[in-house]
Parts: structure tokens; C-alpha cells; sequence
């Protein structure tokens, strides 16, 4: 297969085919959308958090990892460096093998957690092997400092919102239909929010992970164009919006959707109503301290009397009033309120009302 060029601008500095360089977070990430990334740290801290698409060939696995910081410690980074020699010795042959497989183009980008013996050795290795390697300056930890950085960029944030069940996440899928931006968080985070938020979605990313994400897309989104995020609180179940990133949702425009909220109790009776009701009674025990013991008990009569409209009901009437208390914090002057019967026509008329 022909071997893809490099583009102008984006080579290593010290660029040379029998060496590998380093390259800063910005340019390493360029380069990823065509070369492979492999990450060489150990499983458990590939698990705790990586660079989207990266695959992990570990060095160490976690035992080893362990066993020569020990080393480290006790006795010092030269003893510590012949006891990574003697566990990675032997496996040397299969990394070489490994990285072949994984790069069709006889190039990779390489990185450990602070570029340090990790990567260097298996840069080295690599590059003796014919493999051309471009290694991650300052490493994965690096890596994380710059896309926390990213979410202080410019980007404009235009904000969705409306009360539980207004069906936001639909309109967002519908507007990026149009042509619009859209970062669905709640996607990201696989939990839609609420204390019911994680029925029926995938576990939770770590909330490292959770960052990873959100970044590769917010970093690949047009700087032209404004970008559509639900309103949402700081905390999409056990995960958190980074602080830059939700200051910028704190005081962006709001569009409103005002649904009325027989419409929204329809709408959540068909997206909870096929979960068993022993469950969502356990989840409304959650929120019981918030909503008040009777009130909560009052839903879970309902449930076990079948009547899920009207457990529905009271646990929505305590979500309306928890927006209400957070929407009264933004500035009213960046809230425009798009009434029912325009968000029934359509994102035609949504966009004249809001002026996008």
C-alpha cells in the first residue's frame, strides 16, 4: 500500500526517517486523523482514561507496572530500568508484530503518561524496526492539559432548554438533521440527567473518559459556526461537564421550549413506562429527601397501582420546579422563549424567533 505523506507543516521538528521525534499535543492529534495512535501504558490506566482511538500495547501490564516502580522507589531508576528489561525483554518480538499489524502505512504516534522511558523505549524499538514514530511530547498527561485548555477557545454555544420530558435531545438530533452543530452531551455521558437518567443506557464512562470524549468532538467542531448543547446541569450522573465548558453554557443564549405538561407526561410515560416498576419505585427512594417523603410515597402507590401517569406526574411537577430554580440564575436577557405552537412548525420558524 502507498505510504500517505506527511503534510507540510505538521512534521516533527528534527523530522528524519531513521529517528522518531517528539510532537506537541495540537500537531499529535492532526496527525492522528491519519496515522494510528498507540498508547503503551499499562491496561489499568488505559482503562481510566485515553485519547479517543488509541489503542492500547502496553509496556507493563499492571503488576509489572507495579513491580518496577517498586523498584524505583526502593532502589533507584537504574535498577528499576534493568527490571523493565527483564519483563519487556522477552515480549519485544510480539510488539514489533503487534505494531506492524495495527499500522498500514508503516507510521504510528506513540505515547506513555509523560513521555518518559515508556515511550522512548518503544520508540526506539519501532524505529529500528522500520516503523517511523512520532511520540507525544509531555506524554498523555500532556495530552490531558491541552484539551481542558481547549474548552477556553471561542466557540460560540447557542443552549437548548425546557422542562423534563420537553424532548431535547430529539430536537438536537433534528437540528444537526438541518445542518446545525450539536454536542449531545447526555450521549457522551450515557445517562439522560435525571435520578431515572441511566435506564436503558450503556455504563458510564470514568469521568476522565467523559473529558476524552467531549473533546475529540468539541476540538473537531467549525470555530465559524456556533455549536447546539442541551442545558444541562454540571453533573450528567456521575460524570461532570468540565468547569470551562459549562461557564460557557452558564451564560450562553437560551432557547426556551415551552411544553405544555400533559405533553411532557406523555412523552416520559413512553420512554419509563416499560421499565419495571419496582425499579423506578427504588429510584424515586433516591430523590425522596429532595421531593419529601410524601410526595415520593404518593408516586410509588401509583406505581404499584399500575397508574404511571400519575407517578409521572407528581415526579415531573418536582423536576419543574428544580429547572425553574436553575433557569431563574441566567441573565433573562439571553432567554428567548420558544412558545409550543412555533416549535410545531418547525426550525424555520424556532430560528426566526431565536435569530440564528
Amino acid at each position: 500500500m502507498e505510504q500517505k505523506k506527511i503534510p507540510e507543516g505538521l512534521q516533527p521538528r528534527g523530522w528524519s526517517p531513521k529517528g522518531w521525534s517528539p510532537l506537541g499535543p495540537d500537531l499529535f492529534l492532526q496527525l492522528s486523523l491519519q496515522i494510528p495512535i498507540i498508547d503503551v501504558r499499562a491496561p489499568e490506566e488505559y482503562l481510566q482514561g485515553h485519547i479517543p482511538g488509541a489503542i492500547n500495547l502496553p509496556l507493563f501490564d499492571d503488576d509489572e507496572r507495579a513491580a518496577v516502580g517498586i523498584t524505583y522507589t526502593r532502589t533507584g531508576r537504574d535498577a528499576a530500568m534493568l527490571k523493565g528489561l527483564e519483563i519487556s525483554g522477552p515480549k519485544l518480538q510480539d510488539f514489533v508484530r503487534q505494531a506492524k499489524k495495527i499500522t498500514s502505512t508503516g507510521e504510528l504516534l506513540l505515547h506513555c503518561w509523560r513521555g518518559g522511558m515508556r515511550s522512548e523505549a518503544m520508540a526506539w524499538l519501532f524505529t529500528f524496526s522500520g516503523i517511523k514514530t512520532t511520540v507525544l511530547e509531555g506524554g498523555y498527561k500532556a495530552y490531558r492539559r491541552y484539551i481542558r485548555q481547549s474548552f477556553t477557545n471561542g466557540q460560540q454555544v447557542l443552549v437548548l432548554g425546557g422542562m423534563t420530558g420537553s424532548g431535547k435531545t430529539e430536537t438536537l438530533k433534528h437540528l444537526s438533521s438541518l445542518g446545525e452543530q450539536v454536542l449531545d452531551l447526555e450521549a457522551l455521558a450515557h445517562h439522560k440527567g435525571s435520578a431515572f437518567g441511566a435506564l436503558g443506557q450503556a455504563d458510564q464512562p470514568t469521568n476522565e473518559q467523559f473529558e476524552n470524549d467531549l473533546a475529540h468532538q468539541w476540538l473537531a467542531l467549525d470555530s465559524r459556526k456556533p455549536v447546539w448543547i442541551e442545558d444541562e446541569s454540571r453533573n450528567i450522573g456521575k460524570v461532570i461537564i468540565p468547569e470551562q465548558l459549562f461557564i460557557k453554557m452558564s451564560t450562553a443564549p437560551l432557547a426556551f421550549i415551552d411544553i405544555p405538561f400533559e405533553i411532557r407526561v406523555e412523552r416520559l410515560m413512553k420512554e419509563y413506562g416499560g421499565f419495571d416498576a419496582a425499579m423506578l419505585s427504588s429510584l424515586i427512594d433516591r430523590i425522596s429527601k429532595r421531593i419529601g417523603g410524601d410526595i415520593a410515597n404518593s408516586a410509588k402507590i401509583s406505581l404499584r397501582q399500575g397508574d404511571i401517569k400519575n407517578a409521572v406526574s407528581i415526579v415531573l411537577a418536582y423536576y419543574d420546579k428544580t429547572y425553574q430554580y436553575g433557569i431563574s440564575k441566567r441573565d433573562k436577557s439571553k432567554i428567548t422563549t420558544i412558545s409550543f405552537a412555533a416549535f410545531q412548525r418547525g426550525f424555520a420558524e424556532l430560528s426566526k424567533e431565536f435569530k440564528i
